[in-house]
């Protein structure tokens, strides 16, 4: 969808969200645009990059934000976005139909501090980082929740749970790390030759936000492998403890058994024609299984 033209200070901005083939060709022929430009910002597998050409004076910036797969089960990947500046006419991509792209974008356009069109991408760029926050937050309050429930009792749902949170956390540190790494070179780029103070300012923001975001996913990354870590050596003593508890039982069933299929023999066996010998071979089991159990004590197998 190619949305109708809008302006931020005098440039015009043209939106497009999840767009088709036919409104690819709308905008190669009726704003220029390169085929290979247009596949490359809309190409979901892209990752965070600035591109200058020289050529053409056009500036394109890709972007991750977050996307939910299940908000609920906090089950998130990371889709991008772009911005292309192209012959003195802003383009933004959001092909995923991103809902924090799309409230970063009109929350830009909305701020009567944005005079410029590179402050909109400055200040899009910086609400997107901050979209991250919220999920940190909500991570942060499953994991401690999980951390509660898998000490008192293991469930399968609650290991699916922070399974679902490793992933999340995968997806989202590494797009964090990348896109800190691109807003970091920025200002060293084509975007930020001739910067005055309040465009360095707007720099310097965005890149202390995406700092604090890359240092709250990067601790709790850390507590959620050491709570995986920790569940398994507990998942672990206690396997041990089971096949501990079981080879004892097992061994201590043996005893009468091998006693009374003994006795069950249809021989004569000694003592066997007394009234109670039932009761001898009972009492033979009990002390070969009480001698058997401070035997294992004394050497601390149990």
């Amino acid at each position: 969808m190619i949305k109708s033209e809008k302006t931020i200070n005098g440039t015009k901005w043209i939106e497009t969200i999840q767009i088709n083939a036919e409104e690819r060709a709308t905008l190669e022929d009726q704003y220029g645009i390169d085929e290979d430009i247009i596949e490359y910002v809309t190409d979901n597998d892209e990752s965070t990059n600035y591109v200058y050409d020289i050529n053409e004076d056009d500036q394109l910036f890709i972007f991750l934000a977050p996307y939910a797969l299940d908000k609920d089960a906090l089950r998130y990947i990371t889709q991008p976005f772009g911005m292309l500046l192209h012959k003195g006419v802003l383009f933004t991509f959001n092909q995923s139909n991103i809902p924090e792209v799309n409230t970063a974008l009109y929350s830009a356009l909305d701020n009567p501090e944005v005079k410029s069109v590179d402050a909109f991408i400055l200040e899009t760029l910086f609400t997107v980082v901050d979209s991250f926050i919220p999920i940190s937050r909500a991570i942060t309050k499953k994991r401690n929740y999980l951390d509660k429930m898998l000490n008192r009792k293991t469930k399968n749902s609650d290991l699916v749970s922070l399974s679902y949170l490793q992933q999340t956390l995968t997806f989202l540190y590494s797009a964090v790390q990348t896109n800190l790494s691109e807003l970091d070179r920025l200002p060293k780029t084509h975007f930020g030759v001739g910067a005055d103070q309040d465009k360095i300012d707007l720099f310097e923001g965005v890149q202390i936000e995406g700092e604090q975001v890359q240092r709250m996913f990067d601790i709790e990354t850390q507590v959620v492998d050491r709570i995986d870590h920790t569940f398994n050596s507990l998942a672990n003593n206690n396997l041990n403890d089971t096949m501990k508890f079981l080879t004892i039982w097992s061994l201590t069933m043996a005893v009468p058994t091998i006693i009374t299929g003994f006795y069950g023999m249809n021989v004569k066996l000694p003592l066997a024609g007394m009234q109670y010998t039932w009761m001898l071979t009972l009492g033979i089991s009990v002390a070969l299984i009480v001698a058997m159990l401070i035997m294992l004590k004394v050497w601390r197998k149990m």
